[in-house]
């Protein structure tokens, strides 16, 4: 199982350097508060393009990406989003048993897994197995009294950092950021 943890304390918060160290010593819980608000719109838009990118349901997701790591008034001006994980199994991509094997949907595209079964019994008249508890099986031996689980190459924490789920975190985050703690300089101490 592969982990992995991404933290975020944007390169835009020490622009500011003085302003800032000020605004933290007169009212300590400004700034945690806008980190943390950046950070719940990113953590959503992670979501929901992990749910696109991956194929999985948005509470498997969800689930997996956890309660992040807030920032505090204490001085820790991060925002940590982490998983773990490893390749995810058949069962959690929609799956459907056919004569040829398993159809599942990893990357939300449908792919055959030659050999694999969901079912016991002989075509048509399959039933669930409720030891497999929904799992996709494939035998290891020719008897097939050795069976293991299938993965499919999904892993959330390498998706996490790769394609339209990397793109869309950084085109918000650090925009979004750098505005909203802008915007409360100007507020506090006027354009300087």
């Amino acid at each position: 199982m592969t982990g992995m943890s991404i933290r975020w304390a944007d390169d835009h918060l020490r622009v500011y350097g003085e302003l800032l160290e000020r605004v933290n010593r007169e009212s300590p819980v400004i700034l945690p508060r806008i980190v943390n608000q950046v950070g719940n719109k990113a953590k959503t838009i992670v979501i929901r393009n992990l749910r696109e990118q991956t194929g999985l349901p948005r509470k498997t997701i969800v689930a997996a990406v956890g309660n992040p790591a807030t920032a505090r008034a204490n001085g820790r001006l991060s925002y940590e989003m982490t998983t773990r994980g490893g390749f995810i199994r058949l069962k959690y991509l929609k799956p459907s048993e056919k004569p040829q094997g398993v159809v599942a949907r990893p990357f939300g595209q449908p792919q055959l897994f030659p050999g694999a079964f969901m079912k016991g019994g002989r075509f048509p008249k399959r039933v669930m197995v409720p030891k497999f508890r929904g799992h996709v099986m494939q035998r290891l031996d020719t008897a097939g009294r050795k069976l293991t689980q299938v993965r499919s190459t999904v892993r959330i924490p390498h998706e996490m950092t790769v394609g339209a789920t990397k793109a869309a975190f950084e085109r918000t985050a650090a925009p979004l950021l750098r505005q909203r703690v802008e915007a409360m300089l100007i507020k506090r101490f006027g354009g300087r």
